[in-house]
């Protein structure tokens, strides 16, 4: 199904008048971590802020729609975002770790994995990656799906 097919019968059949939203795919595993946020494992993410600046996008606020897509761009379902913040990397929470749903779910494991595609990401923008550096943390819940 479409991103605008998924979208039209979410807010047809909740009677929202809002036609705002976003859909993305994940950075990383599109397939796995769109099947983590449909069955309810992954009920959040994290981005570097950089990344934001740099492309001078706004940061995403609580109330904000996205249709999750995956690596075909095959629309998985809505999420709306519940709250947003940003922290330094290193001071990221073990609940935040464990709310992304992915590896063991662990501080160590989301460090390792986050630390190595923040790297990469920032390093296609010509950006550097430190341990202090700010991090966007959304939290979401499911709230449409085929």
């Amino acid at each position: 199904m479409t991103e605008k097919a998924l979208w039209n019968e979410f807010i047809t059949k909740h009677k929202i008048n809002n036609t705002d939203y976003t859909a993305w795919t994940f950075g990383a595993e599109a397939d796995l971590l769109a099947h983590l946020v449909a069955t309810g494992e992954k009920t959040a993410t994290s981005s570097a802020y950089q990344l934001y600046e740099t492309e001078n996008e706004p940061l995403p606020k609580a109330g904000d729609y996205s249709v999750i897509l995956d690596a075909q761009n095959n629309a998985v379902c809505v999420i709306q975002m519940q709250r947003i913040y940003v922290t330094a990397f290193h001071d990221v929470s073990v609940e935040h770790a464990f709310k992304e749903g992915e590896g063991d779910k662990s501080l160590a494991y989301w460090r390792k994995v986050h630390k190595e595609f923040f790297t990469a990401c920032l390093e296609e923008a010509h950006l550097k990656f430190s341990d202090d550096m700010k991090v966007v943390c959304e939290e979401f819940k499911v709230v449409y799906q085929k």
